[in-house]
């Protein structure tokens, strides 16, 4: 009798052990997990948003402040006596409430959201503390609901991300499908709070994964898809925002829809520029202990808010009555400063949520503004304010997230109005293009850029340091003179030598002996083949291949690794000479050996 109990043990434990290698190794256990990640990122974005109802009612006595009270100082119903002196105090209250939660639990979980999971996608290997996500969405519930100018989609971005990371390293993925997870949960999460899954898709892709692989991609799709699925259950099936129709009223119309563009790449770029600058200036004054810096500072964005109250939250009831006319010029632009400087304080005192919200909000008043001027100055030329409000509004996102496409399909499916997809995408160009001739980074990596990490650089600066060639080489294999006949480097490649390196010997005063190439053993069978006495010169089949000096970088030898057909690449030192060789073995036991030592430190979150 015992017997079957073991074997029926056996057999579950190998049932399990194939599942997992599916999982890791299979597409169709990649799709299985990609579902899940999204059906999750979509639970996610329900649950968080409900958050911000609640903290936004306990803060204000309201579900909605902006949108029940667009122009006047409200008193808080609970504590009339306040008058609108609970706006000052709101932001400081959450502040009590976030900084120690954050400061205690995940300190990642301050700021914007997609920096850290670029950061982890590029730099970890896609791996996210499980506890993000429940810190990142109570800290920033709070943070919106207590006033903070900031917005959803960067917190639940995070929260989606961490979830597919708790997922992949519970199943034990490798990093490669960890960090297409990692994407899944982010697109689930904008999927599922916008009701865009196309534009969830190239968010990941274009944003944080920065690949459009045919398994990614797939997984991704499916991930957001599901998570779609969640949203519209939760949230309806209807567009985010509610325009009136639009149309072109002349082909000229295209050259102000181009004016805007350009216009809107620098108010991007300006954003960017003022968030930072706003938070370096928090940084000089603030001395005390990091946890208390929101509830201190908050009492600074309280005194904003107090003077423009559309600030309050999110703003997205402000940005829709932008886009449908109901502000005056002068008004519209002090919406647009006053929303750079309100989300630049937010984030500055250690605020928690997002800054794609606000490219919106600054886009759409930008834009509504320039369709003021442009119906004023060509009133039979220019179309509709709002259609100027809806271009500007991803031309703006484009020009501080550098995100074309994301930003042309965002805006598309957000609205749902395709008559604008033309001028839209010619703004969103030029507003890349001005972004880029301005500024090195994007609102995103910037962040990144100061804590001194750079996710364009290749992973192998993180894995390697700053290590050199020169204490990892090894010997070099025993080298052929370039007269010497096609036989000798066939018996040196049927011993050890893994490739024959040829040389050119110098003059008897110099005794300098230049590399002019390798035979590796496919080049030297196709010259025996072609001519079976092997009595051909090995200088006239060598090929030079990449090389790398001894006080080249790991880092960078590691590039040249990947670009080598041949088992390593020879070291040159200044004379060209041949002083030793490198393989991919002798780069992993360089890492393998003094783990974590050439690794720099994590930036601490700011």
């Amino acid at each position: 009798m015992p017997a079957l109990p073991q074997a029926m043990t056996r057999q579950f434990r190998s049932g399990v052990g194939a599942a997992t290698l599916s999982v890791r190794s299979g597409s169709s256990g990649l799709v299985v997990v990609a579902v899940l990640v999204g059906a999750g990122a979509g639970l996610g974005a329900v649950v968080f948003r409900w958050l911000i109802e609640r903290a936004t009612w306990v803060f204000t006595g309201r579900l909605g402040f902006a949108s029940a009270f667009p122009g006047d100082h409200a008193a808080h119903p609970w504590l009339p006596w306040l008058g609108a002196g609970f706006l000052v105090l709101a932001p400081a209250v959450g502040g009590l409430v976030q900084g120690p939660l954050v400061e205690r639990f995940a300190p990642e979980a301050r700021g914007h959201g997609v920096p850290e999971v670029m950061y982890a996608v590029s730099r970890r290997g896609g791996r996210i503390p499980g506890r993000v996500a429940v810190v990142k969405a109570l800290a920033s519930a709070v943070c919106i609901g207590s006033g903070g100018s900031v917005g959803r989609e960067g917190p639940i971005v995070q929260i989606g991300a961490a979830l597919g990371s708790s997922l992949g390293r519970i199943a034990r993925l490798p990093e490669a499908r960890l960090r297409t997870l990692v994407a899944c949960g982010a697109a689930g999460g904008i999927a599922a709070t916008f009701n865009a899954p196309i534009a969830g898709v190239f968010f990941a892709l274009e944003l944080l994964l920065r690949d459009f692989a045919a398994e990614s991609f797939g997984a991704v799709v499916l991930a957001a898809v599901t998570a779609s699925v969640a949203g519209r259950a939760a949230f309806g099936d209807t567009p985010f925002l509610r325009l009136p129709a639009f149309s072109l009223t002349s082909p000229w119309e295209y050259l102000l829809y181009a004016t805007l563009g350009l216009a809107a790449g620098a108010a991007g770029v300006l954003f960017t520029r003022v968030l930072y600058g706003v938070e370096d200036i928090c940084d000089r004054l603030w001395r005390g202990a990091r946890w208390a810096r929101p509830a201190v500072g908050g009492l600074l964005l309280g005194g904003v808010l107090l003077a423009l109250p559309q600030m309050y939250g999110v703003g997205y009831p402000v940005l829709s009555r932008a886009v449908h006319g109901r502000y005056a010029l002068a008004f519209l632009l002090v919406l647009l400063l006053g929303k750079m400087l309100a989300t630049s304080l937010t984030i500055g005192i250690g605020g928690s949520g997002g800054v794609f919200a606000p490219t919106l909000f600054c886009g759409a008043m930008l834009g509504a503004a320039f369709g003021d001027v442009a119906v004023w100055l060509l009133p039979g030329t220019a179309g509709s304010v709002g259609a100027y409000a809806l271009v500007g509004m991803g031309a703006v996102f484009a020009g501080a997230a550098r995100a074309p496409i994301t930003a042309v399909l965002i805006l598309f499916e957000l609205t749902g109005e395709y008559s604008i997809i033309l001028p839209l995408m010619l703004a969103i160009v030029l507003a890349t293009g001005v972004s880029k001739a301005l500024s090195r980074d994007t609102v995103y990596t910037l962040k990144l850029r100061r804590r001194g990490v750079d996710v364009d650089a290749p992973v192998s600066d993180h894995r390697l340091g700053s290590a050199a060639v020169s204490g990892v080489m090894a010997a070099p294999p025993p080298t052929l003179d370039e007269g010497d006949p096609m036989s000798l480097a066939a018996a040196a490649l049927l011993g050890s030598a893994p490739v024959v390196p040829v040389v050119r010997t110098g003059p008897e005063e110099c005794s300098v002996d230049a590399v002019v190439g390798v035979l590796t053993a496919r080049e030297v069978s196709e010259s025996l083949a072609d001519e079976p006495g092997g009595t051909r010169a090995v200088g006239e089949v060598a090929t030079m291949p990449p090389y790398v000096r001894p006080n080249t970088s790991l880092a960078r030898a590691l590039e040249v690794l990947m670009h080598s057909d041949s088992t390593g690449v020879p070291v040159l030192d200044d004379d060209d000479r041949l002083c030793g060789w490198l393989t991919h073995q002798a780069l992993l036991r360089a890492v393998s050996a003094t783990p974590g030592r050439s690794v720099r430190a994590e930036p601490r979150a700011r």
